[in-house]
């Protein structure tokens, strides 16, 4: 090896200060962004799924806390999970919900991202990523348009990159504002599996009771979430 000279290097993030600050001051992982996961425990759940979750990163030195609801209706799973939840005394204190479903390849950085734009949309009570329906002719899970003077859960076309504000999300990559669920309009158990008097999933049937009191939220098109077929092994 030849010698060289060794001189002052104050590292790329300190070259362009300004450009650093700003996407720091973005990200919001200097927040209290304390965040328990749900992750409602099928009978199973495959490892390509698994590595997923397992690589994803929360926000440096936040608290971070995985709850794993087992052989439970999902339904019944998050409603069970969040009222253990708020009857805890130090959970109940924390700021975020994170569903995670047991078919959903969230990336890497979605809970991050998923955190900041939280942060950064206070009129937002839920912001979730984007995946779609299983098989082919899939339907992005944007359900309902706002605009729309009567309430419905019509599936909405993304737009690539942007936050879409919808009637309703999925729960296979969503985040929740904990505070909503201490509010004693939303009738309970906030989810529940309907098939009796009309049919709904968990998400629509929540959803359908959270709008009437003003609760918002929406899509964010540029984190992109797979949905895996177990049988085909399809990723949609």
């Amino acid at each position: 090896m030849k010698p060289s000279v060794v001189s002052a290097d104050f590292g790329r993030h300190n070259q362009n200060l300004e450009a650093t600050l700003q996407r720091v001051q973005k990200e919001a992982a200097w927040k209290k962004l304390d965040c328990i996961q749900i992750i409602p425990a099928g009978k199973l759940v495959s490892t390509r799924v698994v590595a997923s979750w397992m690589n994803m990163y929360a926000p440096p030195n936040n608290k971070f806390l995985r709850l794993w609801p087992e052989d439970t209706e999902v339904g019944a799973a998050y409603s069970g999970a969040i009222a253990g939840i708020l009857a805890n005394p130090d959970l109940s204190k924390w700021k975020y919900v994170l569903c995670v479903e047991h078919d959903n390849l969230p990336p890497p950085d979605g809970i991050v991202r998923l955190l900041a734009q939280m942060e950064a949309h206070p009129e937002f009570a839920a912001i979730g990523g984007l995946y779609f329906t299983k098989g082919e002719g899939g339907q992005a899970q944007i359900w309902g348009d706002p605009r729309d003077a009567e309430l419905n859960f019509r599936p909405q076309i993304p737009i690539p990159g942007k936050l879409v504000e919808c009637c309703g999300t999925g729960m296979g990559f969503t985040v929740f504002r904990l505070e909503m669920f201490k509010d004693p309009r939303l009738r309970k158990p906030w989810f529940r599996t309907q098939t009796e008097g009309g049919v709904a999933t968990q998400d629509l049937y929540f959803w359908a009771d959270a709008r009437q009191y003003g609760y918002r939220c929406a899509i964010d098109c540029s984190i992109l979430v797979g949905h895996l077929c177990l049988e085909s092994g399809i990723v949609w």
